[in-house]
């Protein structure tokens, strides 16, 4: 069942659809350049990518892969649909919740999620849903932009924090290493860049079971 919460953030992203192109141009060339291809080039076998958003990924992932993609909003799955037909891209693309992903356990090899996490109401439920549809052994492929390390930077993003999470759903202060290694995520690759603001990870998800 949907939460207040979530319903809202499903509006922001509504709006925000038209125009995220446009947006999220100047963020990539100055914090995130490289950091798509970076994560999609990794991406094998049957792929998930949660909040596909308009499709931004859809030319870094190899040629063979076979994705699926969810996005809160409808609009954005719209325009993802129209990317993956310019790309000559094959998709399925459907509307769904990150935090209740409507798929069976083990349906995935490699779960994707860039500069999404931070947007998710609850991020630490999003986290658990990708361990339930990954295989054991599949990857989680992440870009976020994160909590600094640097006391000050930090210090920044707070202020800032209160802001953009009331506008825009947007949370600057998140740390989702915490979540992957509460779910048992064994982290093999592990980037951080501008002052520590910008993660890239390659998780991988235990092939034997945490004992209970």
């Amino acid at each position: 069942m949907s939460t207040p919460e979530t319903e809202r953030v499903r509006r922001i992203w509504e709006k925000l659809a038209p125009k995220y192109d446009k947006l999220i141009k100047f963020p990539e060339r100055w914090l995130f350049a490289g950091g798509r291809d970076w994560v999609c080039s990794q991406a094998t076998g049957n792929v998930l990518e949660i909040a596909v958003g308009t499709g931004r990924n859809f030319e870094h992932y190899p040629a063979d892969v076979r994705l699926t993609g969810i996005d809160l909003s409808e609009s954005m799955v719209g325009i993802a649909k129209r990317t993956a037909e310019s790309l000559g891209r094959q998709a399925d693309l459907r509307v769904g919740d990150a935090q209740a992903l409507d798929f069976p356990p083990g349906s995935f090899d490699t779960v994707v999620c860039t500069l999404s996490l931070c947007s998710v109401p609850d991020d630490r439920k999003a986290v658990g849903e990708v361990s339930r549809v990954l295989r054991p052994g599949g990857r989680f492929l992440l870009l976020e932009h994160v909590a600094s390390p640097r006391c000050t930077v930090r210090a920044i993003q707070r202020i800032l924090d209160l802001i953009t999470v009331r506008l825009e759903g947007d949370h600057l202060v998140r740390e989702p290493l915490v979540h992957l290694r509460e779910e048992g995520f064994e982290v093999e690759r592990l980037k951080r860049l501008k002052w520590g603001v910008v993660e890239r990870v390659a998780a991988r998800k235990p092939i034997v079971a945490r004992p209970s």
